[in-house]
């Protein structure tokens, strides 16, 4: 009926001569024809819309937003369904064989003395290679290469199931624990320049290195828990071979290592939100497959973003708790270690911030280390950044480093967005 209407306004507005000549036969017949004619540059705009490397609709260009996502709960936080977005037609077809590959560069350097953890003045860092793609229309995957001075490795490569029954998501791969929050962090998304003390101490990292944390290769299960109102709780559960860092040592193919995290988020007004977990990790250490390693954790995030000044003003509070039991053959190590943060935005591009370090050593508890640190951070654009770090450590070997670190971050190409 629509094509019909608009064919004969057409034929009321053409000279009356020509439409006194057509039999009726006449214009059933152009009537037709011209129906097909339209349906068929119908269906032909239909497939050049969707066909690859068509641009996406103003709203989703300027917002970044994928084509579709599975729906999340309104208000939390992009969830295992919600972290995922889920392509089909022109957009996979453009993914198979074009992945989006993004490089961040991470300079760095220091300025001061600190004679336990003496970091080089200059020095590229890291360099993060990324490469993301649909796989096909149930699983993505994800690479992230980390080039640093003394070689490249796979920081994380996995593939992710995003809907499988049951409201599932599986990862498997290598990639870091889901053990508090900033574990999770690559170094370029950190709010600071180095890592928290109780990184080192006790989660398995090296004080020489800058990346440091539980990551290996393993699989990883998350699912959203039915929860009263509109709280978001997630609940995680990962297995991984049992070789991460000075935490975690597998003899044997059986001494595998657990990870579980807890996740609730409530928004408290519109304009802030508060988020908790509790984290439990436990495998094997280096005196053998008899001796275990437990690790207890607890994090809380509280954010404050006012909507109609959302550019302008932000503040987020962190704080996170681990505690250590490290199993020894004459001894077991009881260790506990914290951070807290806090970040305020002063405007569209400057944010000044604040963190305090206190942590004993997981290998010996009667010795601990604090640090307290400002952070000034300036984004010119989304693509690059300038911090600095003024940083005070006092270490248990009764030394004090005094020490001024800076860093700029420079992104090429797409570079996806990391869990909120």
């Amino acid at each position: 009926m629509r094509w019909s209407a608009v064919l004969v306004c057409l034929l009321l507005l053409a000279p009356s001569g020509l439409v006194a000549q057509a039999t009726s036969d006449d214009v059933a017949t152009r009537l037709k024809a011209l129906e097909e004619r339209l349906r068929a540059l119908e269906a032909e705009l239909a497939a050049l819309k969707a066909a690859p490397g068509t641009p996406p609709a103003p709203a989703a260009a300027a917002a970044g937003a994928p084509m579709a996502t599975v729906a999340a709960p309104a208000g939390a936080p992009g969830g295992p369904a919600g972290q995922l977005p889920v392509y089909g037609g022109g957009s996979l077809m453009s993914k198979i064989l074009n992945p989006d590959i993004g490089v961040i560069g991470n300079f760095a350097g220091v300025v001061g003395r600190n004679r336990v953890n003496p970091l080089p003045s200059l020095s590229l860092q890291e360099s993060e290679v990324s490469l993301q793609a649909i796989v096909d229309p149930y699983a993505r995957a994800d690479f992230f290469l980390a080039i640093g001075e003394e070689g490249i490795e796979v920081e994380e490569g996995y593939i992710t199931f995003p809907a499988l029954p049951g409201g599932l998501l599986v990862k498997a791969g290598k990639f870091r624990a889901a053990f508090g929050r900033q574990n999770e962090w690559h170094n370029h998304s950190l709010p600071w320049i180095d890592r928290p003390l109780v990184a080192f101490n006790l989660l398995g990292g090296d004080i020489g290195e800058p990346d440091t944390g539980i990551k290996d290769a393993g699989v990883s299960v998350s699912r959203l828990v039915p929860a009263p109102g509109d709280l978001f709780l997630e609940a995680t559960a990962q297995v991984y071979r049992g070789d991460s860092g000075t935490l975690f040592e597998s003899s044997r193919r059986s001494n595998v290592a657990a990870v579980g995290h807890l996740r609730a988020y409530k928004d408290l007004t519109e304009d802030t939100n508060l988020e908790l977990g509790g984290s439990f990790a436990r495998g094997h250490n280096d005196f053998g497959s008899d001796f275990i390693t437990q690790a207890y954790g607890f994090d809380a995030t509280l954010r404050w973003k006012p909507l109609r000044r959302a550019r302008y003003r932000s503040f987020i509070a962190r704080t996170e708790l681990t505690w250590s039991r490290r199993r020894e053959p004459l001894d077991v190590q009881s260790a506990f270690g914290y951070f807290t943060s806090l970040d305020y935005q002063l405007g569209r591009r400057w944010f000044l911030g604040g963190r305090y370090d206190w942590s004993e050593r997981g290998q010996d508890a009667e010795l601990h280390d604090s640090s307290g640190s400002f952070v000034l951070t300036y984004w010119p654009s989304e693509f690059s950044g300038v911090r600095g770090q003024l940083r005070r450590t006092r270490y248990a070997e009764n030394s004090t480093a005094n020490e001024l670190l800076f860093q700029l971050l420079f992104t090429l190409g797409a570079h996806g967005a990391h869990p909120f």
